[in-house]
């Protein structure tokens, strides 16, 4: 009896004691993470110029180089910082040539694939060392064809195209960018039988709409030479090692089994400049286009073809295996080391790369100043805080893609959230997106960092703009590197950014002079990302209870089920079991949230004797690992990489996030078929669905059934 008397008091002494040496709450660093001691536009500025001083595709030496650079800022600010390399397949342009012949007596036309230096261009000195223009894993090969025209190259282009007679089976289709995503344009062709694909930008997209417009360096639109450049392989992640990681002597497929595989091109493609396009646009004869198929207003009347212009198209790339670098930053947490909040942004650049994505990586930079100096004054996370920086990702996320493949299982079991920002800024205006979860949390970060474009209001009154509530995109697309995470684990995920698309994307005009000059000229937008990125990391890393709300969830997905009940209404599919899952999802999320204000309405010697910190522990498991519920390990029906049975891309454009992207792609195939078969797959995708949402409010409820 003495000694378990004697074994309370010292607990209860030791718990005294405790709150006597508490160091303040981490929740009073906050506030200086934000504040103007600590953010700093000439050091963000000074970040990107280094970065961006010379062109770093991944495999480079200057990509290495960059890499270095980054890996000497996260250790100069106490924070313990490693290289994760992989080896994967990679390209280079080794031969490219383009040639247009019309018929007599117009002489033939031979393409110089260049991108022009402008007169006084501060980087033409090392100009050489941009790679030539080229697409990623594009098939090498060479073919002379007539040209059709297919406007932006999607699915609904070559029905329009069908319509009206028009049959491209045997060209070289032209297409501009500006819709759907490069790969899909090269597969869509493929699909129609096209023999070969030119990729330019029309000047009605990107060069300001033509007539007296000027270009950069003069304006921020691109130069008729402007040539977007990129990748057209249709996977995540090394393509000859699809789901595991490209690490050593590891098991490879071969250049065979990835065209086998599907998701690289079958056929040779180029992207080319406007100036180039609208040559050959010039060389087409036949219907005229659809009006909302034409250019700018001072362009030529586009035609569809084919021909009777002829275009000889050869190419060929160089396939290697290369070594790419993922800088990884660790703090780690004090509290609760096991628990990660990972921060991530690619640093690999198709040429300089101000915009894409070296502004989102000197964003990154300063948040790791920022933390490090927050060290120094005795802060320390609750949980550890991971700052990754990709490689590769131009060529198809493939840093990101192999360490999420190489760590998965950890991840699945300890990862809190991953925060991505891309191109952290082109321009005004914020933009985000999340898992549902996390709405609020970017919610409140907004609401607590000033508009960088008027300090008289915070970035979420001009996001809100005259609505009542911000627009919040989600995460299906493949297009940044947060796809490993969400769609292939099922980690809570956000992204943020200010500007949206911007015109000298992907070409050798996206460097410093264009973002000192029309991107960010004080770069206040850099330190205003840096700051809601740093906030919503701060309080998934240090508050008690994990900032989620899945109510928030539940109601997309209501939206979301709503919208499906309309488009299949006449096709006899049930949608009660989707639903009556949503429903329950709802009760789980109100429960879990009724669960945390008890905990925290009993603070104090109260909650210390009923090991309330272990409650919170469970409950905040429940939370971290709801999402990961909404995965199936048997993934998409012919695209089983992906796993997320609520968000993936579209089947068409990689660059579009879809919800419940397995019933989509069944219904898409059932109306292709009409047959009773294809329409009872529809039905099992909807149970499919329904499961997993249904395991998610058992994770939420944390009873078993």
């Amino acid at each position: 009896m003495l000694k378990t008397a004697t074994a309370i008091f010292l607990g209860l002494a030791t718990s005294f004691t405790f709150f006597l040496l508490s160091p303040p709450p981490k929740s009073s660093f906050h506030s200086l993470f934000t504040s103007t001691s600590l953010s700093d536009n000439a050091s963000i500025s000074h970040h990107l110029y280094t970065l961006t001083r010379r062109p770093h595709v991944a495999g480079s030496e200057a990509n290495a180089e960059a890499a270095a650079y980054v890996l000497s800022v996260f250790t100069s600010s106490n924070i313990k910082s490693h290289i994760a390399s992989y080896e994967v397949s990679l390209t280079y342009p080794a031969q490219r040539s383009l040639s247009l012949t019309r018929p007599p007596p117009e002489p033939p036309t031979a393409f110089s694939l260049r991108q022009e230096i402008y007169d006084g261009d501060p980087y033409a000195d090392v100009s050489d060392q941009v790679q030539p223009t080229f697409h990623a894993y594009a098939k090498s090969g060479t073919v002379s064809a007539p040209v059709a025209y297919v406007n932006y190259g999607r699915v609904e282009d070559y029905t329009t195209l069908k319509e009206m007679g028009v049959n491209v089976s045997g060209t070289v289709v032209l297409a501009r960018y500006g819709e759907i995503y490069r790969g899909h344009i090269v597969k869509n062709a493929y699909v129609a039988g096209a023999v070969g694909v030119l990729v330019y930008t029309d000047r009605k997209d990107y060069g300001g709409g033509g007539g007296d417009t000027r270009w950069f360096p003069d304006d921020r639109w691109m130069p008729p030479s402007g040539v977007q450049v990129g990748t057209v392989y249709n996977g995540l992640g090394d393509p000859t090692t699809p789901g595991w990681a490209s690490s050593g002597d590891c098991e490879r497929l071969s250049e065979e089994e990835v065209e086998k595989g599907g998701d690289v091109p079958l056929i040779p493609s180029l992207p080319i400049s406007a100036a180039d396009g609208e040559t050959i646009l010039g060389s087409i004869g036949g219907h005229v286009a659809n009006e909302d198929w034409q250019g700018s207003k001072d362009a030529p009347t586009y035609r569809v073809g084919p021909g009777p212009g002829i275009v000889n198209l050869s190419y060929t790339g160089k396939q290697f295996i290369g070594t790419i670098q993922n800088v990884i930053g660790v703090i780690e947490g004090a509290e609760e080391p096991d628990r990660f909040v990972i921060l991530g942004n690619h640093r690999d650049a198709w040429t300089f790369g101000a915009v894409d994505p070296n502004s989102g990586t000197a964003a990154l930079l300063q948040i790791a100043e920022r933390l490090g100096k927050m060290q120094g004054g005795g802060w320390k996370p609750r949980r550890t805080i991971v700052l990754c920086n990709w490689d590769a990702e131009e060529y198809g996320l493939l840093g990101s893609t192999e360490w999420v493949e190489e760590n998965r299982q950890m991840l699945a079991s300890r990862a809190v959230a991953y925060l991505n920002v891309d191109c952290a800024v082109s321009g005004p205006g914020f933009y985000a997106s999340a898992t549902p979860q996390l709405d609020e949390l970017l919610k409140r970060a907004t609401q607590e960092v000033q508009d960088p474009d008027n300090p008289s209001q915070s970035i979420y009154d001009s996001w809100v703009g005259s609505s009542n509530s911000p627009l919040i995109g989600r995460l299906g697309d493949g297009g940044s590197d947060f796809a490993a995470f969400v769609q292939h684990v099922g980690i809570p995920a956000t992204g943020m950014f200010f500007g949206g698309g911007y015109p000298v994307y992907h070409s050798m005009y996206d460097d410093f002079i264009w973002m000192q000059k029309f991107g960010d000229p004080m770069f206040h937008r850099h330190v205003a990302v840096a700051s809601v990125w740093g906030l919503v990391a701060l309080w998934l890393a240090d508050e008690e209870f994990l900032p989620y709300n899945y109510l928030s969830y539940a109601q997309e997905l209501q939206t979301y089920t709503k919208d499906l009940k309309v488009e299949i209404s006449d096709k006899n599919i049930s949608l009660t079991p989707l639903f009556k899952s949503i429903e329950e999802l709802q009760k789980a999320a109100t429960t879990v949230n009724n669960q945390r204000k008890a905990i925290e309405e009993r603070k104090g010697w109260a909650s210390i004797w009923n090991k309330d910190h272990l409650k919170v522990r469970e409950l905040n498991d429940r939370l971290m690992m709801a999402e990961r519920a909404f995965t199936d390990q048997d993934g998409l029906s012919e695209r089983s990489w992906y796993k997320h049975l609520i968000y993936g891309p579209s089947k068409h454009n990689d660059y579009e996030s879809k919800s419940f992207p397995g019933i989509n792609d069944a219904i898409e195939k059932a109306k292709d078929l009409n047959t009773a078969e294809a329409w009872h797959l529809v039905q099992h995708e909807v149970w499919r669905v329904s499961r997993a949402v249904r395991h998610a409010s058992l994770i939420l409820n944390g009873e078993l059934t």
